[in-house]
């Protein structure tokens, strides 16, 4: 197991997945701040 190589193609889903993950939790940091400015907005700290 150790000299085996593997595919191309497992490589690249790889690297999407890592992508897609990253992606993903940049999307919910976005959504989460958006929601603290809303909640901040609603309790009267406007900036």
């Amino acid at each position: 197991m150790a000299g085996e190589k593997a595919p191309k193609g497992l490589w690249l889903r790889r690297v999407g997945w890592l992508v897609a993950i990253w992606a993903g939790s940049i999307a919910a940091l976005g959504v989460v701040a958006m929601a603290f400015r809303l909640l901040m907005n609603l309790a009267g700290m406007k900036s």
